[in-house]
């Protein structure tokens, strides 16, 4: 099947944004069912055999992996993310069920306490999507475009995995429920958003019973859209510097706004 080239059709799309008078809502569903897999988190979300494994030393795990409550998870979890950031290498899934469309894309992580994520895509093409927590930026240097917003319509409240920058959203933004642990005794938390303006129906992220460390993302919007974020080589950050999360527009570099 034919797929138009991506620069192609974000341009088309934020062009016909500005010359295509339609309402609000319109919008927003074009944006996010053109933005959700390109921007992962969020969220970050298929069911996946063989998960990744994590380089970082294991935290204090119960002998009993089982018998823990959703909240001791997240107290779990939430000691192992309270350092200042963290960094891992993905692997991504998209896909889009109105076109029948799937993507896969590569590439690493960081994240930087609160609001922070700089994903480096490396394969099939490299670019960066880039968050301060207040401003959002894409880049393509192969099409020297850059596409630039605010950050919260598509990290906000625990949107576009911006979870991973926060802990603490999981028990704010969401209703959390476990799942069956999965075949290599993982833990499964449902996070089902409190909020029910959002497209998105659902997340789920699988945790290693041994570290703690976040080794998959999967989401599932009203649309039936899925993005599967496999993590691996996950490493607690001591020092990571604000400067990796800010980008200065190149010379010459086409500028799409998303909310201009």
């Amino acid at each position: 099947m034919y797929k138009l080239p991506h620069h192609k059709r974000m341009k088309a799309l934020f062009q016909g944004i500005k010359k295509i008078t339609v309402n609000l809502q319109e919008i927003n569903v074009m944006k996010q069912r053109w933005f959700y897999p390109i921007l992962i988190s969020g969220i970050l979300l298929f069911t996946h055999p063989g998960l990744c494994q994590e380089t970082t030393a294991p935290a204090a795990a119960p002998t009993n992996a089982s018998t823990l409550s959703v909240d001791e998870i997240l107290k779990h979890l939430e000691k192992h993310y309270a350092s200042p950031g963290f960094s891992a290498n993905f692997f991504q899934t998209s896909r889009v069920k109105a076109m029948d469309m799937t993507e896969t894309a590569s590439g690493n992580i960081i994240v930087k306490r609160p609001g922070m994520m700089r994903w480096n895509y490396e394969q099939p093409d490299h670019h960066v999507i880039i968050t301060d927590g207040k401003q959002l930026w894409i880049y393509r240097p192969s099409d020297n475009q850059v596409t630039v917003g605010k950050a919260p319509p598509f990290f906000g409240d625990g949107k576009g995995a911006s979870f991973l920058s926060n802990i603490q959203l999981v028990r704010k933004r969401f209703d959390v429920t476990q799942q069956n642990m999965t075949v290599n005794r993982e833990y499964v938390l449902k996070l089902t958003p409190l909020d029910k303006s959002y497209d998105l129906s659902y997340v789920l992220i699988v945790i290693s019973s041994d570290t703690f460390n976040i080794v998959d993302v999967k989401t599932f919007n009203s649309y039936g859209d899925e993005t599967h974020i496999e993590l691996s080589n996950v490493r607690m950050e001591q020092h990571v510097d604000d400067a990796q999360f800010k980008f200065v527009i190149p010379q010459g570099a086409e500028v799409v706004r998303m909310d201009g």
